[in-house]
């Protein structure tokens, strides 16, 4: 009964363990593309993104379809590094729901020099060939 006691414990600490690997590797998708979205690299910041044309970006107006699509559509939105200010993200929840996918919400802040952007998103990251990457993007 102790073995599998023991087992049972070790099982749950490895699951655990794997959790928050997953979860901090999200968490530094997001902050490497905060770093890049900072220096005014949009190409930078995608890569946090699935290079796919099934990536789904749903903004104010309506979807988005594709990596270049919505890289184009950052840089008619951000035209500059002035346009892209300074990025700030508030993330409030990260769900990693199995070895493959996980939830992220929370909130965004783009400080420009005369006004201030901000909003919310919900992401959905995917393990796709060993890396985290967002394949939808809902942000208001």
């Amino acid at each position: 009964m102790k073995k599998h006691l023991l087992a049972v414990i070790f099982m749950l600490s490895a699951v655990a363990f794997v959790q928050a690997q997953n979860r901090q590797a999200i968490i530094n998708v997001m902050n490497t593309q905060r770093e890049a979205w900072n220096r005014g690299d949009l190409e930078g910041f995608m890569q946090g993104y699935w290079r796919s044309d099934s990536l789904m970006f749903v903004g104010k107006t309506a979807p988005t379809y594709g990596w270049q699509n919505t890289l184009n559509n950052y840089k008619r939105g951000y035209p500059d590094k002035a346009a892209m200010g300074i990025l700030t993200f508030d993330i409030l929840k990260v769900d990693v729901l199995d070895t493959k996918n996980a939830f992220v919400f929370g909130g965004w802040h783009v400080k420009q020099a005369t006004k201030m952007l901000e909003g919310y998103y919900t992401l959905w990251f995917k393990k796709i060939n060993g890396k985290w990457v967002i394949v939808c993007d809902h942000t208001s």
